[in-house]
């Protein structure tokens, strides 16, 4: 199990807490240290889309020009998005044997997947 994020992120945080309450053990990448690399990200969005991948809440959506965000259109634009700027990805992004298994956190969806 890998969860990818920010460890200041309070989504990260809920994410991180759940799975140590309950006994899940993780890796975790850390996008501020580790990085985000096109082969990863392009897993992911072959696997859950752009849409899925892609936060637009959020400070650094939110300051983006409208003409950036109105081309963001497809995987390609949105990767080139994410590799430019990480804290547009949502996290957590969740992670077991190469499969996203949830993006975000909310503790019913965790549940869920009988981790």
């Amino acid at each position: 199990m890998k969860l990818y994020g920010i460890p200041n992120c309070g989504t990260v945080k809920k994410a991180r807490d759940w799975l140590a309450n309950n006994g899940i053990s993780y890796e975790f990448h850390d996008f501020k240290k580790h990085g985000v690399s096109e082969a990863m990200l392009s897993g992911w969005l072959k696997q859950i889309g752009w849409q899925k991948l892609l936060k637009k809440t959020g400070p650094t959506w939110g300051q983006l020009p409208d003409e950036v965000k109105a081309s963001i259109k497809d995987d390609a634009s949105a990767l080139a998005l994410m590799l430019e700027k990480p804290n547009v990805i949502k996290r957590p992004v969740l992670e077991h044997k190469g499969k996203v298994m949830a993006t975000g956190f909310k503790q019913t969806d965790y549940e869920e997947l009988k981790l």
